[in-house]
């Protein structure tokens, strides 16, 4: 088969993987495709919920014994790890597979090796190393691999004029129900969610997926390093997830009442070594790339947080992007509605501008134009 061919059914696998976003993590999304030796598709599968069995396991029990001698094309290197479940290398194995074609090779020590016991048992083994599809599929996993923090998704609503404030203040709605209903969607499919105490002082908002059937219930994550959190929030409300605050020694330590009442209405404490004075959201940026290292990295070890995205103003933003840590952008533009200037400078779409983000996807969502950025290979 061509590298042409093998190169469109690995793209093919990897929007079936992207079906499983919010479910598989904190394993990697996997897709699988199989064809038998006439080349006929008889089998796909994507990673399922963790714990659950990973994508080549779903697709060779769709084919059955009709993968014997066939190809399978996997969006990652078959596992040859025993953890949660057995290492996929031996059910291909089993199987009778002849050929399989790999997007990428696995960069989890823990799990690699793969192909070389596939090459061992005498199966053909072919690696696509540059699928675009593939490489943004996994971004997300290899990130968190090589650094140790989540993979970052500011989202935010903007004017037609980069305004993050809404037409009516008392409204505080920019974009429109079928963007929110997308909103919603994505909250569903993320480990954390991540805003400042400005956003939650302003909005009291509860950050839940109000979707009919979320994927997950994301941890809530609060930088507040004043200890300002309202006791009474509506982010404690019973079944919308875990509450992580983030905030100062020196407020922990100032504040001990503030802080044990915040414990008995759920708030889980991060302390990081950060000045309490940053008492309000536009002074996010002074926040030092140290403290943010260790608010990601114990995201990350502690609570297993493989995705995050943010929903905050823009001093969260500004910050975010000036440390270089946004991945990935959800942005949302609401033609028709003007605002006065905020006077906020540089705007998020400015900074966005200047990142190593690039469009992925653009499109409409009622009204409101919705684009995706990834970072640039």
């Amino acid at each position: 088969m061509s590298d042409l061919h093998d190169a469109t059914m690995l793209a093919a696998a990897a929007r079936i993987a992207l079906r499983a976003h919010g479910e598989a993590e904190p394993n990697p999304t996997v897709g699988c495709i199989i064809a038998d030796a006439d080349g006929q598709q008889v089998g796909a599968g994507r990673t399922a919920r963790c714990g659950g069995p990973h994508a080549e396991i779903v697709a060779l029990a769709r084919a059955g014994n009709a993968a014997r001698n066939g190809t399978a094309w996997v969006t990652l290197e078959p596992c040859n790890h025993h953890g949660r479940t057995p290492p996929c290398v031996d059910a291909l194995i089993k199987a009778g597979i002849a050929r399989v074609v790999i997007g990428m090779a696995d960069p989890n020590p823990v799990a690699a090796g793969g192909i070389d016991r596939l090459r061992a048992a005498g199966i053909q083994v072919h690696l696509v190393s540059e699928v675009e599809e593939i490489r943004r599929l996994h971004d997300p996993f290899r990130h968190r691999l090589a650094t140790g923090r989540p993979w970052i998704t500011a989202k935010w609503a903007e004017t037609i004029d980069g305004d993050l404030v809404a037409p009516d203040p008392a409204s505080r709605v920019i974009s429109g129900p079928r963007s929110h209903a997308l909103v919603h969607r994505e909250r569903g499919r993320v480990d954390a969610i991540l805003t400042g105490i400005g956003t939650i002082l302003a909005d009291d908002p509860r950050l839940d997926p109000r979707s009919s059937r979320p994927r997950r219930i994301p941890h809530r994550v609060i930088l507040d390093p004043a200890l300002q959190m309202p006791a009474q929030s509506r982010i404690f409300d019973e079944g919308t997830g875990r509450v992580l605050l983030a905030t100062s020694e020196s407020a922990a330590l100032g504040h001990p009442d503030r802080l044990r009442t915040l414990r008995d209405r759920g708030a889980e404490p991060i302390i990081l070594p950060m000045d309490s004075a940053l008492e309000d959201h536009v002074h996010f940026e002074r926040l030092s790339l140290e403290s943010w290292h260790q608010l990601l990295g114990t995201l990350s070890e502690e609570f297993e947080v493989a995705t995050l995205m943010t929903e905050a103003g823009p001093g969260l933003l500004r910050a975010l992007f000036e440390h270089r840590l946004v991945d990935s952008a959800l942005v949302f533009t609401s033609p028709g509605r003007f605002t006065p200037s905020t006077g906020i400078s540089p705007r998020p779409r400015d900074l966005l501008a200047v990142s190593d983000l690039e469009t992925i996807w653009t499109g409409l969502r009622g009204d409101d134009r919705v684009a995706w950025w990834h970072r640039r290979s």
